[in-house]
């Protein structure tokens, strides 16, 4: 049974390593460290309720279209021959906690991580990953910001976890991109949105490599020192010789 909290090198049950803490790993391997081996956790972020909100109303209205096994007018609009995906694990698979799974056998890492939406390709019977994403800002939405990688190694993450479970997956994924329109003169109970899927096209290419790495980290006794710390070491020796 594959276990959660913390990392124990010497325990040979499968232990369970979400998406987001492979984020957290490329973000700050020092942070992750301190999380998996010690259970100590940066402080939570606010919960984006209204952002879940959206999320869970976009979930409902393709579902109405899965259930018909119809094209949604986003579909029709980018121009594609597919029809949300009905499969039954998709319930599963949309749970956060459990999620797409596939056990890595050279690490004994159960990897997992919960998608928002998936879209079947009827010309090629691949699999399209779908993400929600909601904001408000001024201006069109992009994929054009650093920080919005993490959004795309995400994506990435999602269509690697559903070809090692043995699906034909397109690399060409879409983010169905909610935002707010805050220029309206009344508010009459009503939060509008302008509506954009943005086409990606995925590489997990990095993935593998990523998952070594974290497992050798994993298995070191030390937590790892951050640069800037060896950098300070580095000029003070300088200095004093």
């Amino acid at each position: 049974m594959p276990y959660n909290g913390k990392y124990n090198p010497s325990n040979q049950d499968a232990y369970k390593l979400s998406r987001a803490k492979i984020e957290l790993f490329l973000n700050c391997p020092r942070c992750f460290y301190i999380d998996r081996r010690f259970s100590i956790r940066r402080p939570p972020s606010y919960p984006y309720t209204l952002n879940s909100a959206v999320d869970s109303l976009l979930k409902n209205e393709f579902d109405y279209f899965r259930e018909k096994q119809q094209p949604h007018p986003y579909i029709k609009k980018i121009g594609i021959n597919a029809i949300p995906f009905q499969h039954k694990m998709l319930e599963q698979w949309r749970k956060n906690f459990i999620g797409v799974s596939y056990l890595h056998k050279e690490t004994n890492f159960h990897l997992y991580g919960a998608v928002d939406d998936i879209w079947i390709n009827l010309d090629t019977n691949e699999l399209i990953l779908v993400d929600y994403k909601s904001t408000s800002k001024q201006g069109d939405v992009n994929l054009d910001a650093e920080w919005q990688n993490s959004y795309k190694r995400q994506i990435e993450f999602y269509q690697y976890l559903l070809r090692k479970n043995g699906f034909l997956v397109s690399s060409t994924a879409y983010f169905i991109y909610c935002n707010g329109v805050k220029s309206n003169k009344k508010f009459n109970e009503k939060l509008n949105f302008k509506v954009k899927c943005i086409a990606y096209v995925g590489s997990d290419e990095w993935i593998e490599n990523t998952i070594l790495d974290i497992h050798q980290l994993l298995s070191k006794s030390r937590v790892p020192v951050k640069r800037k710390h060896v950098i300070i070491v580095f000029f003070v020796i300088v200095l004093n010789h």
